[in-house]
């Protein structure tokens, strides 16, 4: 699925993700909620303004489990099983809202690593996150 390019692009950019997950990934859900606003209606429970203790929380939990299918890329089915279901099953999240927020975290990415992000990069990240948006739907086929 991954040439050996793509998934060395994958975990080099990963690698400098990791001390960033809650910064950036509050920042990805700050600007889904602001380009998507409808995606709000999955946290209203949540203190969904810019900046909120609960959307860095989230958004830390995000990066989280897109690091650990971004460091095991060949099972990814497996690795996010289990949020598959939940998001399945109890959330009952619109699949499309995956891709919105890989869209989001692609933004983010190119943002802070401007010159890492090359268009190589962006494109291996890119198949990446669809890739990750494909197995978390999977359970709504």
């Amino acid at each position: 699925m991954y040439s050996a390019t793509e998934k060395a692009l994958i975990v080099s950019i990963w690698e400098k993700v990791t001390p960033h997950t809650e910064e950036w990934g509050g920042e990805a859900l700050e600007r889904l909620f602001t380009v998507f606003p409808q995606t709000k209606i999955y946290f209203k429970h949540v203190d969904t303004s810019p900046g909120s203790a609960a959307i860095r929380s989230h958004g830390d939990k995000v990066m989280k489990a897109i690091g650990s299918t971004a460091g095991d890329l060949d099972n990814m089915l497996t690795t996010l099983s289990s949020l598959s279901n939940l998001h399945a099953y109890n959330l009952m999240v619109d699949p499309v809202n995956f891709k919105l927020l890989s869209h989001c975290i692609l933004v983010v990415l190119a943002n802070h690593l401007p010159s890492e992000f090359t268009p190589e990069a962006h494109l291996a990240f890119d198949k990446f996150l669809a890739g990750v948006a494909s197995v978390l739907s999977h359970k709504y086929r």
